[in-house]
């Protein structure tokens, strides 16, 4: 049971994490990335979620705007795969709190640590969420140690600042939303100022 490559496909066809289990020329990643969003992208919501890709399988699930699709051989279960997904997808809720897609974008690192815990080589390494979270604490701890760790959490900057606006957002002209994106950037200047003057 071999997971070849696990990619994160937003709704508008956009890659936003992909991580290759197997060695292949970046003509071909690249191609299997378009043939395989135009597969999945194409489906309704109530058809099957595994699909045949040329001589392997291909197990999709879609959680809020973002496509989980993972890339296996034909022998392989592909209720394994997916329950491998729906893991992964709870290792990064329990994380982040209620992850969305501006979470991995700004944070895509944590997101790959995340996986690389739970994956080796396309393998499943470790099942226990607890395992998992002490481990990514711990990293999480040996870059505060770090000198010169200027990076607040700006997709948490983000996220508290854009996700209730954008909810609430639907009928806002556009002055409304230019005023709000000029919000945010005084807020992450702030929090990049604040961590400037803690160094010095």
């Amino acid at each position: 049971m071999a997971i070849q490559y696990l990619i994160l496909l937003s709704r508008q066809g956009k890659v936003r994490l992909a991580k290759w289990f197997t060695t292949l020329s970046p003509k071909d990643k690249a191609k299997i990335v378009k043939d395989v969003s135009q597969l999945v992208l194409a489906r309704r919501t109530r058809m099957c979620n595994f699909l045949e890709y040329k001589d392997t399988k291909i197990v999709y699930r879609r959680y809020a705007s973002l496509f989980f699709i993972a890339g296996c051989s034909s022998e392989d279960n592909e209720l394994i795969t997916l329950e491998i997904i729906h893991r992964y997808v709870e290792q990064m809720d329990k994380y982040y709190g209620n992850v969305c897609e501006l979470d991995i974008i700004f944070s895509f690192t944590k997101a790959y640590y995340i996986l690389d815990e739970i994956l080796l080589a396309g393998e499943l390494q470790e099942t226990s969420k607890k395992n998992v979270l002490r481990c990514i604490g711990q990293q999480d701890s040996l870059e505060d140690m770090e000198p010169g760790n200027l990076h607040p959490p700006i997709h948490q900057i983000v996220a508290r600042q854009l996700t209730p606006s954008l909810q609430q957002g639907r009928g806002r002209s556009y002055k409304d939303h230019v005023n709000l994106l000029d919000g945010l950037l005084i807020a992450i200047q702030h929090e990049f100022d604040t961590a400037a003057e803690a160094l010095d």
